[in-house]
């Protein structure tokens, strides 16, 4: 097949796999409230229709990863997205809450398929040093979807009720799982066909599904006896993994990437970098509307820029990380996300239109630089038979930090007295500007290290033929 037309199915393939989530998510936060009352269904039960999916997602990612470096990542994309929208289908005609619920579970472990293999698949289909763009893409469209997502979900929702926005996906997820079993792609190396390191997944699970379930329970309870021992089993699973891993045959997450510096700042940055946008954003909405008394849609035009900015600032990144390479690309990127929130943390009664957009451009404009950036480097870094470990770790991460920070700001919120932005977002850049500091980790300009190592021989010659 000709490796252009497969490229290009390639990136359609993983573009849509990626906005079939972010539209899935933001949609169904739309149709939450009437979803619960059409259905009698408790408040605690409805948010086990995020939190289901979501402990779900974050426990299988790596695993499904494997599985894609080991089976191949079209194979598993194809299952992943047609099982996604299978579920979606079914779930507009659920009974009742409990189907609801279990249906989005099982939504999430088709979700954990498909997300690292869209990841997985630009890493096969691509040469590294020209992933840049088309991870750019990728993003613009999340950035878009996410953008999107409320305004759509709101319409249907409106006009045709809550089910329907469970069937936006159906056709989308069918055609490209169709193409995706039915074009063959080229050869698949054989070089990751050890185990799947099952003991390996199963304590990565307990960890992040401990870590999770703890996060998810902050807002709603605050810091507990309970959360106390879920970070302790979290840190128990943890250490066992990575005991675990450094000890067996075939890992479940190789050294490649394991014992990768630029690999583990990559990760941090990641969920530093998503933990302060998300966290921001869940701030600053619930700011203006309980505190300005700005009704859902001025509040989604406030923020509007920032979906904007991640949309169009998504191929900016791509073009400035080829030619300054990721480490000032993301230490940019960091900063006018940390600029962002602390702007945002000064919002008053008194402040503007212009002056809370602005505080949301920035937001937009550094958090999409720093997912093409940090992504970029994940991917490249590791080897393409651990490209779908890669993936499944970049898009743990990309769940984690969200929930991170939006837990940070919902006790930091609870412990102060009413809505004050302050606390919250000050807490938040401070995360952000550990992004800052790990983006020092990353890959110098291109060509740099060749450079250095140059200038060292022209100084001090080459050994014996100096």
């Amino acid at each position: 097949m000709n490796s252009r037309f497969h490229r290009r199915l390639t990136l359609a393939s993983s573009v849509t796999g990626a906005v079939a989530v972010a539209l899935d998510g933001t949609v169904l936060t739309v149709a939450q409230p009437t979803l619960q009352r059409d259905l009698h269904a408790t408040f605690a039960q409805v948010q086990w229709t995020s939190t289901g999916y979501l402990i779900a997602v974050a426990s299988l990612l790596v695993f499904a990863g494997r599985l894609g470096d080991r089976y191949g990542h079209q194979q598993v994309f194809a299952v992943g997205i047609l099982g996604f929208g299978a579920t979606s289908a079914a779930i507009g005609f659920a009974p009742g809450i409990e189907s609801v619920i279990g249906l989005r579970v099982a939504q999430g472990v088709f979700g954990a398929l498909l997300q690292p293999a869209t990841l997985g698949m630009l890493r096969a289909a691509y040469p590294a040093d020209r992933l840049g763009m088309p991870i750019a893409l990728r993003t613009s469209a999340i950035g878009l979807a996410a953008a999107a997502g409320p305004v759509v979900g709101g319409a249907l929702v409106t006009a045709l009720g809550w089910r329907a926005v469970f069937f936006l996906n159906v056709v989308p997820a069918l055609v490209m799982g169709v193409l995706a079993l039915a074009v063959r792609g080229p050869a698949r190396s054989r070089a990751a066909s050890g185990g799947l390191d099952v003991p390996g997944a199963c304590l990565l699970a307990v960890a992040l599904v401990s870590l999770v379930h703890t996060l998810v329970g902050i807002p709603e309870a605050g810091w507990t006896t309970a959360s106390t021992l879920g970070l302790v089993v979290v840190m128990a699973a943890g250490a066992a993994f990575v005991r675990h891993e450094r000890r067996t045959a075939s890992p479940l997450v190789p050294y490649d990437v394991l014992g990768s510096a630029t690999v583990g700042a990559a990760l941090g940055i990641l969920v530093a970098g998503s933990a302060a946008m998300l966290g921001s954003l869940f701030v600053g909405s619930y700011y203006l509307q309980e505190v300005l008394e700005l009704d859902p849609l001025q509040t989604s035009l406030r923020a509007l820029p920032g979906a904007v900015m991640m949309v169009l600032g998504a191929p900016v990144a791509a073009v400035l990380l080829r030619r300054q390479g990721a480490r000032r690309t993301t230490l940019a990127g960091m900063t006018a996300l940390t600029s962002g929130v602390l702007l945002l943390s000064r919002l008053d009664r008194a402040s503007t239109a212009v002056s809370i957009g602005g505080g949301f451009l920035l937001l937009g404009a550094g958090f999409g630089t720093v997912m093409v950036t940090a992504t970029a480097v994940l991917v490249r870094r590791a080897s393409a038979e651990s490209a779908g470990v890669a993936g499944g770790l970049q898009q743990t991460a990309m769940n984690v930090g969200p929930t991170l920070g939006v837990a940070t700001a919902t006790l930091l919120m609870a412990l102060g007295t009413g809505v004050d932005m302050g606390p919250p977002l000050t807490a938040l850049a401070a995360v952000s500007a550990l992004g800052v500091m790990l983006a020092g980790r990353l890959p110098g300009p291109p060509g740099s290290s060749g450079r250095i190592r140059q200038e060292s021989i022209n100084k001090y010659g080459a050994g014996d033929g100096s």
